[in-house]
C-alpha cells in the first residue's frame, strides 16, 4: 500500500497568528445569518422518551392535578377556577378537571418575543429555538486571584452582566447572584432589576419577593424604554417564579408577584424546582411527572388571569445524591431530566426552559467542563427553547465565576455548533472539488471553498487554546482560566453598556431606592 504524501509543514509547527490570530478571526465577523452559529437554531433532534412515554407522563400529571389538587391556592385562582368546573377539598387543596387544564394548553401562547433594549438581540421564545443564557440565586462568588469565596453584592450582578453583555454565545441575561449587601426586599429587588437592565442590551430577567417591587420595577422599565406603558409594549425584563413548593402546593409570597407578573404584562418562567429524593420522587419519571403538574397547574393560572401571557414551563426537577442528599446538579440523571422535560414541552406546543450547566465542582477544572458540557449539550439537542444556568456556575449553584463565565461563552458556543448541524447539499458534498484536488494540488488548503467556508461553517473560540505544546509552553503555560481572567479584567476595566442616557438614569436614581454606585 502507497502511503500518500504529506503536506509540508514546517518541522516546529506554528500556529498562524496565535492570539492575534484569533483576534483578526472575530473582528473578521460575516453578517449574522452566515455565522457558524447564531441565536435560536432549531433543535430537539435528541429524544429520550418515547411517544407512549410523554403520553403516560402527560395523563399521569392530569390525573394527579384533578385527584390531589394544589396546595394554598390564591383566592384569585380559587375565583377564576371554580366558574369552569375545579373545586376545593376539604383540606383546602384546588382541584382541576382534565378539560380545564387541556383548554389552557389550546389557548396558552406558543411564541412570544422576549425583547432587548436592542431589538437586534431579541429572543424568539418557542416553536423550535433554542436559547442559551444565565440565571441563579448564588450567595457567593469565586474569586480567581485568592482562589476563594466571598459573598456576592450588587455590583457582582451588574458585572456579571456587562461581562455577558460582550459574550455572543449568551443571548439573555437573568441575574445569576443575589446581592447580599442589600438587607431590604424593596432595595434588593429595584436594585437588582436595575443592574440587570443597566447591564446589557440582551433580553434581561430577575425574581422578585414582593408584588409592590413587580410594579414599582415596570414603572422603572417604562421610564428606561421611554415612558408609561411602553414595558408592555415591549417586555424586555422576564420573571423567573418558583411560584411552588414542592410537592404541589402554591408558595404563596411569590403566587402573589405570579399575579403582579400577569397584571403589568412580564413574561413569566413558571418555575418547579423539585429535588429528586427530597421533594420530588427518587424516581426520575415520578419527579418529570410532579415537575410537569406543577407547571401545568401554574399556567393554567396564569392563563385563567390573562389568556396567551408570555410564559415558559419551567421544569427544573433537580437531582439528589441519594448517599448524603446534597444537590447534584452535574450528573447525568440531571442531564436526561432536563433533556426529557425540554421534549415533553415540544410534544405540548409549549416553550420550555430548563436549567443545564449546574456543575458540582467549586472551580473551573475539569469536572466544571464535563459536567456543564454533558448538561447543557443534552438541553440544546433536545429543543429546549431557553437553556437557563448554561454559564457562570459552581458549586451546586451556590457560587458564579466571571470566569466562567468566559470559559462557558466558549463552550456554549461548541455546543451550539453541534445543535447546528451538517448541512448536506451538492455544494457541501464536494464531489467535483474532491476530483480537482486529486487532479491538482493534492490538498484543500488553497481552495476557494476552504477560504469562504473559514468563517461560516467553523467557529474559533476566544480562551480555549489550540496551539501545539511547543507553542503554549513557549506564551507561558497558561490555562484557560487565566486567560479569562485577562477578558474578564479588561471587559470591566472598558466596558460601560450606555442604552440608558445619563438624564434617565438620574430620574430612575431619583425615583426608586438603588443601591448600586454610579459610573
Amino acid at each position: 500500500m502507497v502511503e500518500p504524501e504529506p503536506v509540508a509543514e514546517p518541522s516546529r509547527r506554528r500556529r498562524g497568528g496565535g492570539r492575534a490570530g484569533r483576534i483578526a478571526v472575530r473582528e473578521a465577523v460575516p453578517e449574522r445569518d452566515r455565522r457558524p452559529v447564531r441565536p435560536g437554531l432549531p433543535a430537539g433532534r435528541f429524544k429520550p422518551l418515547t411517544d407512549n412515554d410523554m403520553a403516560q407522563v402527560f395523563d399521569t400529571a392530569l390525573r394527579l392535578l384533578e385527584d390531589v389538587g394544589m396546595g394554598d391556592p390564591l383566592d384569585e385562582f380559587i375565583e377564576a377556577a371554580l366558574p369552569l368546573g375545579a373545586r376545593v377539598d376539604d383540606s383546602g387543596r384546588l382541584r382541576l378537571p382534565r378539560s380545564i387544564v387541556e383548554r389552557t394548553i389550546e389557548t396558552a401562547a406558543k411564541e412570544w418575543i422576549w425583547h432587548g433594549f436592542d431589538d437586534d438581540r431579541s429572543v424568539h421564545v418557542g416553536g423550535e429555538h433554542v436559547y442559551f443564557g444565565t440565571s441563579g440565586a448564588a450567595v457567593l462568588m469565586y474569586d480567581h486571584v485568592t482562589g476563594t469565596f466571598r459573598e456576592s453584592l450588587a455590583q457582582d450582578v451588574y458585572d456579571c452582566g456587562r461581562l455577558v453583555d460582550t459574550l455572543d454565545n449568551l443571548h439573555f441575561y437573568v441575574r445569576t447572584v443575589v446581592a447580599r449587601d442589600l438587607v431590604e426586599t424593596r432595595d434588593l429587588d429595584l436594585t437588582t432589576a436595575y443592574a440587570v437592565m443597566r447591564s446589557t442590551t440582551k433580553p434581561g430577567g430577575s425574581s422578585w419577593f414582593d408584588p409592590r417591587w413587580v410594579y414599582e420595577t415596570v414603572d422603572m422599565l417604562d421610564m428606561a424604554l421611554g415612558g408609561p406603558g411602553e414595558f408592555s409594549k415591549r417586555p424586555v425584563m422576564a420573571a423567573n417564579n418558583t411560584f411552588v413548593v414542592p410537592p404541589l402546593r402554591f408558595a404563596p409570597e411569590s403566587a402573589k408577584c405570579l399575579v403582579a407578573q400577569v397584571r403589568t404584562g412580564m413574561p413569566i418562567n413558571l418555575l418547579s424546582a423539585g429535588q429528586a429524593g427530597a421533594t420530588a420522587p427518587a424516581a426520575l419519571a415520578g419527579a418529570l411527572t410532579q415537575a410537569l403538574a406543577e407547571c401545568l397547574g401554574g399556567l393554567t393560572f396564569v392563563n385563567l388571569l390573562s389568556p396567551g401571557h408570555p410564559c415558559l414551563l419551567g421544569m427544573w426537577p433537580f437531582v439528589s445524591d441519594l448517599r448524603t442528599g446534597a444537590m447534584s446538579g452535574g450528573s447525568g440523571e440531571e442531564g436526561i431530566l432536563n433533556a426529557a422535560a425540554a421534549q415533553v414541552g415540544h410534544w405540548l406546543g409549549l416553550p420550555t426552559g430548563v436549567a443545564a450547566g449546574m456543575t458540582d465542582s467549586k472551580v473551573n477544572d475539569a469536572q466544571d467542563g464535563y459536567e456543564k458540557g454533558l448538561n447543557v449539550a443534552l438541553a440544546g439537542h433536545a429543543g429546549a427553547n431557553i437553556v437557563y444556568e448554561s454559564a457562570g456556575m459552581l458549586a451546586s449553584l451556590l457560587a458564579c465565576s466571571f470566569e466562567a463565565l468566559v470559559i462557558d461563552n466558549d463552550m456554549l458556543g461548541a455546543i451550539n455548533r453541534t445543535v447546528r448541524g451538517i448541512e448536506v447539499n451538492t455544494d457541501t458534498l464536494s464531489a467535483d472539488l474532491i476530483a480537482e484536488v486529486i487532479a491538482g494540488p493534492g490538498h484543500f488548503l488553497g481552495s476557494q471553498q476552504t477560504l469562504e467556508l473559514m468563517e461560516t461553517e467553523y467557529l474559533y473560540p476566544l480562551v480555549s487554546n489550540r496551539d501545539t505544546p511547543e507553542d503554549w509552553t513557549d506564551a507561558g503555560s497558561r490555562p484557560a482560566h487565566d486567560v479569562a481572567h485577562d477578558q474578564v479584567t479588561a471587559t470591566l476595566e472598558n466596558h460601560w453598556p450606555s442604552h440608558i442616557s445619563p438624564a434617565v438614569d438620574k430620574a430612575i436614581r431619583d425615583a426608586f431606592p438603588i443601591r448600586l454606585g454610579d459610573r
